[in-house]
């Protein structure tokens, strides 16, 4: 069994400063935690210069590469060329937005050990220097979708209850993992932002849309799925893949060599039409069971939208009857779905200057192979008293 959680008085790990290597550098925000202000404005805040990119060299790898036609590396992964990064898209620099709670988990199952390894690759293959923007679930964070579809994510509500439910599981020690990932992650000098009463997608795409505006590039470091709504020329993904033990780059090219459509209409296709299993979001096909991918495909194609389509289908025949009565019979079905599915730009949250300066990484193997230890060190802990513990059970027969 994985480390996961059972860190028991263990809560953080500490350096002599004698051990790091000394450098200039200016302070980045530790941890961030802000409340819910969903409903009131948001502070102005002073405009960003882009700063000087670090090339990154080589990117390799595509996500799903058995389903993709045989693309040029350099065409689709806009890689840097040089040192400057002056060559096409490689003249923007690029920021890093990494989804942090997908990478505790081994499946199902919450594990310090799988954070560990994928954020070494992350540092080690990926980002290297360049600005990285770490993001946690606020607290309630889902409340707002579950109040408009009580059946979303229930199934992850479930599994942890579950988890908590089991003797090696507490809240306790979920929040003293929490410390351990934060405090590497502020280690290695990586800003974590998290934002009461908002999920980390919502932040994540939030902050996105003004790296933007800045004249910056995105990739969004994550296994979640529907950050592919946000893909663009300007913004990518970056997904760790288990089965190759390797980050792998997915551009606008990749998905609309897989999919054959364009993010926005994925997201009317796959979330709102035929809906989300995993995120408790059910498709439209549970209520018309004729009304399939093709169908959606091919009305989606034409109308270019969700709301194009239902507009049209307000007011005239847009297909053959079981669609059109499909459409105007289920349209708030499929609305509340479009509001839950989609990810919000709007989170009370602003960038920080500091946070696209470039990342200091010289500490990188250091840091993390101390969290390394120290995982090591606790799993050895807990594996002696689990043996004691048998040992008394022994006796006592």
């Amino acid at each position: 069994m994985d480390s996961h959680l059972q860190i028991s008085k263990i809560s953080h790990f500490d350096f002599s400063s004698r051990s790091l290597k000394h450098s200039i550098t200016l302070p980045l925000p530790f941890f961030i935690s802000l409340p819910n202000l969903r409903n009131q404005k948001t502070k102005s805040w002073k405009a960003i210069k882009p700063l000087c990119s670090a090339t990154s060299g080589n990117q390799s790898a595509v996500a799903d590469e058995a389903l993709l036609p045989q693309l040029r590396e350099d065409e689709d992964l806009g890689v840097d060329y040089g040192s400057n990064g002056c060559n096409g898209l490689s003249r923007k620099r690029r920021v890093f937005f990494l989804d942090v709670n997908p990478l505790c988990y081994k499946g199902s199952t919450p594990s310090l050990e799988s954070f560990a390894r994928w954020i070494s690759l992350f540092f080690s293959q990926v980002s290297l220097n360049d600005p990285v923007v770490a993001v946690l679930d606020g607290e309630r964070g889902n409340e707002y979708r579950r109040q408009l579809l009580p059946s979303y994510k229930a199934n992850r509500r479930k599994i942890f209850q579950q988890f908590l439910a089991s003797e090696r599981f507490t809240r306790n020690s979920f929040g003293r993992s929490r410390k351990m990932v934060v405090d590497a992650l502020q280690k290695c000098n990586v800003p974590v932002v998290k934002v009461e009463g908002h999920e980390a997608d919502d932040v994540v795409a939030t902050l996105v849309h003004q790296v933007l505006k800045k004249g910056y590039r995105a990739v969004i470091a994550s296994p979640d799925k529907d950050f592919k709504q946000l893909i663009s020329e300007d913004v990518q993904l970056v997904i760790p893949l288990t089965e190759l033990d390797r980050w792998s780059f997915y551009t606008l090219k990749h998905y609309v060599a897989q999919y054959n459509c364009d993010p926005q209409s994925d997201l009317s296709l796959t979330g709102c039409m035929l809906g989300d299993e995993i995120d408790g979001v059910s498709g439209i096909q549970h209520l018309v069971p004729g009304f399939g991918r093709k169908t959606a495909l091919k009305l989606l194609k034409k109308h270019g939208s969700l709301t194009n389509l239902l507009s049209a289908a307000s007011v005239r025949t847009v297909g053959k009857q079981y669609a059109q009565e499909a459409l105007t019979t289920h349209a708030d079905f499929l609305r509340k779905n479009y509001e839950v599915l989609s990810l919000k730009r709007d989170v009370n949250i602003q960038l920080e200057e500091q946070w696209l300066r470039s990342r200091d990484a010289q500490n990188d193997s250091l840091i993390l192979s101390s969290f390394s230890d120290l995982l090591t060190k606790a799993q050895e802990k807990k594996r002696q008293s689990r043996s004691r513990s048998n040992g008394l059970e022994v006796a006592k027969q």
